[in-house]
């Protein structure tokens, strides 16, 4: 076996202990995995009964290894840190009074312009080989491509003195530049399969599943990166804040959906590779840890970032810095991240 960077833990009655400088996992006995923590950069529990060892948490903690919690869907149910990740506070101040500035609605309007240009970029590139061989498809997904990005003039128009005046209007536009983006996903599935277009919560066939999954898993990375950065996860300006809802982590998260979480799942389904679910419509054990290996993958894949090329998961946290620099007034603006296509 090679390199454990990503340590997921899924079976059920595993026991996570530290062993030298390395965690190893076990299940009725019998030896699963040995991950040094020298490579080790993140470990994600995603099944039910499994424990581990006050050792072995505070070997993480003390490396800065991140632990993440998820459910079957995919949701993130908790995450420990290393208690010396704690923000300066001059960012975490800079951060809340921007929510009252118009640095916030900045900030609100990059991400909605990221995203939509992050769908627009997706759909073409996911295009590009249906040109000869299915004209139709191309046709119809070029031009619904060309419709998404006709919403950035909208968010452009957009103008307050904070983003609550322009919420609202901020994400009406963005859930319409989304239906045409599905729809345009839709055509370029492959799979003849029944699907009833995006869901989120409630998700009850296979294709939604997985990208709720594959969201959980980039929502910890972003959240993580937002920790690194000195930034409060749960202070958003996009997205409202609710008690236990991290919007900040929902913000940011917009501008990598597409590239990450997307771009994998419709090449999973294209690919015909088995994304199953069980009675609770969950996803199955082999499907979670499938989808979660191509996450992780694909995070580690390089894309091109400010004249180089970086592992998107470097970039996630190089995006992350730019807005507390920007939120702290030592960046003019905050630019989304667009990825090529």
């Amino acid at each position: 076996m090679g390199i454990v960077q990503h340590l997921i833990v899924d079976e059920f009655g595993s026991f996570v202990g530290k062993k030298s400088e390395r965690l190893s996992v076990t299940c009725q006995g019998e030896k699963r995995i040995e991950a040094p923590l020298m490579h080790l950069e993140s470990v994600f529990i995603t099944g039910k009964g499994i424990s581990l060892s006050s050792d072995a948490v505070a070997a993480c903690a003390e490396a800065g290894i991140p632990i993440h919690f998820l459910n079957a869907y995919g949701q993130p149910v908790g995450s420990l840190y290393s208690a010396s990740l704690t923000a300066t506070i001059q960012t975490r101040r800079a951060q809340l009074q921007a929510h009252g500035t118009e640095k916030g609605l900045l900030f609100a309007k990059a991400i909605a312009t990221g995203k939509i240009r992050n769908q627009s970029n997706l759909l073409k590139y996911l295009s590009k080989n249906r040109r000869e061989k299915q004209p139709e498809i191309y046709n119809e997904v070029r031009l619904l491509a060309d419709e998404v990005l006709d919403h950035l003039a909208e968010v452009e128009r957009c103008v307050g003195e904070t983003v609550d005046a322009c919420r609202g209007v901020l994400l009406s536009i963005e859930g319409r530049a989304a239906q045409k983006y599905w729809a345009g996903v839709k055509r370029l599935l492959l799979v003849e399969m029944e699907w009833p277009g995006r869901r989120t919560q409630g998700a009850t066939d296979p294709f939604n599943a997985a990208l709720n999954y594959g969201y959980g898993i980039l929502y910890n990375e972003v959240e993580r990166a937002l920790v690194l950065a000195g930034l409060d996860p749960y202070a958003g300006f996009l997205h409202m804040d609710r008690p236990g809802k991290a919007s900040l982590v929902f913000d940011l998260v917009e501008e990598f959906r597409q590239t990450v979480v997307d771009r994998t799942v419709i090449a999973i389904v294209n690919r015909n590779m088995p994304v199953e679910l069980d009675e609770r419509h969950a996803l199955t054990e082999a499907s979670r840890r499938s989808i979660a290996e191509k996450v992780l993958a694909r995070l580690d894949g390089p894309e091109s970032y400010e004249g180089k090329r970086h592992a998107l998961r470097s970039i996630i946290q190089m995006q992350a810095r730019h807005l507390a620099t920007f939120l702290r007034g030592e960046r003019a603006a905050y630019e989304p991240f667009v990825a090529s296509w």
